[in-house]
């Protein structure tokens, strides 16, 4: 399982990714294209481009990640997991790219009072949601440092207004198999469409966010445009691309590597060197960049260096069990 590490200020700009460094470590099992813009429907193209550029350009910046160093940007954009487009590192700065952004829609279901089909512009523009994308930098796969722009997933879940029933919150991305390669492969494990799951507290606690843009553009498409889950304290997967579909539930699902792996990879999938994968430690995580004579290994940080924030939504809980 790949490590997410790091706390604000930890990164020293000697350990940043270099492009060629990036680009060879496709040794790694998970974790490109042109650039997708944020296509609201109803309006030209380029006028929305162009607006939420100088929305992002406008964004507050939080204070995570204030003085560490950004991992390049051609790294950021074509060093991605996104298996719908193929299980190599490159496949989705290939392929990504017959991904159709425009129109686009996200479908509200469950244990919520507000319920039904929205478009993006629905979800972007009411309640001051347009107004408060903000800045956030943080620690991705990899550790990548990423100036990712968007708003708290709290903010959006309280616009339909979920009810006491509703415990957990499912996200499901895109399934378009003849403009994803990767769903109509053989050689995947994985069920489409892809499904991640956060319980409700998690959710909506302040780190956890949608991204809709990068580095000041908007999401690429291999990065999961036009919106995405970002949750910075968990492993890699769980922070679910192109998403079209959010459920609110009382029981909890089986998320989509829960089924393909579930002794490998749990419903928490916190950042944790004290859980072991089955198969490797994960006491220690590779920096970038590195090399075979160079390893360049760090201790993985608990919560990928977020405990201050976020360890008592765990209380009590056994997290060897509760991986």
């Amino acid at each position: 399982m790949l490590i997410k590490t790091g706390k604000p200020g930890d990164i020293r700009p000697s350990e940043i990714t270099s492009e060629s460094a990036y680009l060879r470590r496709r040794e790694f099992l998970y974790g490109g294209a042109a650039f997708a813009s944020l296509a609201l429907p109803g309006r030209g193209l380029a006028s929305v481009s162009t607006s939420l550029s100088q929305r992002l350009k406008e964004a507050d910046k939080t204070a995570f990640g204030e003085g560490e160093s950004l991992t390049p940007f051609r790294d950021v954009t074509n060093y991605n997991n996104f298996y719908e487009f193929g299980t190599d590192k490159s496949d989705p700065a290939e392929y990504a790219r017959a991904m159709t952004v425009d129109p686009w829609s996200v479908s509200v279901e469950g244990h919520a009072e507000v319920t039904g089909n929205f478009t993006l512009e629905d979800i972007l523009k009411p309640h001051g949601l347009e107004e408060r994308i903000y800045r956030l930098r943080c620690v991705e796969a990899w550790s990548m440092v990423i100036p990712w722009y968007g708003f708290p997933l709290a903010d959006l879940l309280k616009r339909f207004k979920p009810t006491s029933k509703a415990k957990y919150v499912f996200f499901e991305t895109l399934y378009r198999p003849d403009e994803m390669r990767g769903q109509r492969s053989l050689f995947t494990s994985l069920e489409w469409p892809y499904v991640e799951g956060l319980r409700m507290d998690e959710a909506m606690h302040p780190l956890s966010f949608m991204a809709v843009g990068l580095y000041g553009k908007a999401l690429p498409n291999q990065n999961g445009a036009p919106i995405r889950l970002v949750v910075p304290w968990k492993y890699g997967f769980k922070s679910i691309k192109s998403i079209v579909k959010i459920r609110f539930m009382e029981e909890r699902l089986k998320t989509s590597w829960e089924k393909a792996g579930p002794s490998e990879y749990g419903f928490y999938s916190n950042v944790n060197p004290n859980v072991d994968h089955p198969r490797w430690s994960q006491k220690t995580e590779r920096r970038l960049p590195n090399s075979l004579f160079s390893p360049n290994r760090i201790d993985t940080q608990m919560f990928n260096g977020y405990a201050d924030e976020v360890a008592s939504l765990y209380a009590g809980m056994d997290l060897k069990a509760n991986f």
